[in-house]
């Protein structure tokens, strides 16, 4: 689970999307097993995956060799097996960078998110370091990068509908079920929503404004009198015109 600050900073970016907070905190929970951050040398940094079959293909034929001498790149999926502590894999990763940092950067998929690296381009962003920095400046900055994927890659609309089947599909690709990554979100999404309904935290309704809809019509907007108060100097305003008329009379 998310501590309650990682909560309200991805329920931010979640209401610039219009979507439930409920469900953007869902996917970013399976995403990064509902871990914001780890610390590594003293700085927290997002959590990460490295691939290397994606580095092995991004090298040239010289650097390769290194790598494949070192056990940093492979030609086969998983051949590269990721460190369980991610201070582990960081050490991987500045042993990548060493033989060339923009591959390794490309071949790392990035926070909350989990997103890749070699789709900076695709993202706009002017360079892999940019999307990195964007990844490494907070649990914003990670949900941020998160929110571009899933508007360009067009899911908001999944989201919306709570098609948990047609987003994994989009977002993690045809292998989806073999992960369960629909019936986790399903899941997960269930259990933020009731926290929201058992703490009274407002939700954003689907496809509306965060919260907008579900405003009582007696609430005051700001600079608009409350409406009993409205109601009670209009009966004070009729009771002194009766008593100047009795009083006339």
């Amino acid at each position: 689970m998310f501590s309650k600050e990682t909560i309200r900073e991805i329920s931010a970016v979640a209401n610039t999307l219009d979507i439930e907070p409920a469900a953007l905190l869902a996917i970013a929970e399976v995403e990064s097993a509902g871990k914001a951050y780890a610390l590594v040398k003293g700085r927290k940094e997002p959590m990460i995956r490295f691939e290397g079959h994606y580095f092995d293909r991004r090298l040239s034929p010289d650097n390769r060799a290194k790598a494949r001498a070192q056990k940093l790149s492979s030609p086969a999926a998983g051949g590269v097996p990721n460190p369980k502590t991610q201070e582990a894999r960081w050490r991987l990763l500045e042993r990548a960078a060493a033989i060339d940092r923009k591959a390794a950067y490309e071949s790392v998929s990035w926070g909350l998110g989990q997103v890749m690296g070699t789709h900076w381009a695709w993202l706009g962003f002017a360079n892999v370091e940019a999307l990195v920095r964007q990844a490494r400046s907070g649990v914003a900055g990670q949900t941020r990068l998160m929110e571009r994927y899933i508007e360009k890659s067009g899911l908001v609309p999944a989201i919306r509908r709570h098609d948990w089947d047609a987003f994994a599909r989009g977002y993690n690709g045809p292998d989806y079920k073999r992960h369960a990554y629909h019936t986790r979100i399903a899941a997960a999404y269930k259990r933020y929503r009731a926290s929201e309904t058992d703490t009274g935290t407002a939700a954003s309704p689907s496809g509306g404004s965060p919260a907008r809809s579900e405003i009582s019509p007696t609430v005051a907007l700001p600079g608009a009198a409350p409406a009993k108060t409205a109601q009670a100097g209009g009966w004070r305003a009729m009771l002194r015109k009766l008593a100047n008329f009795l009083w006339r009379g």
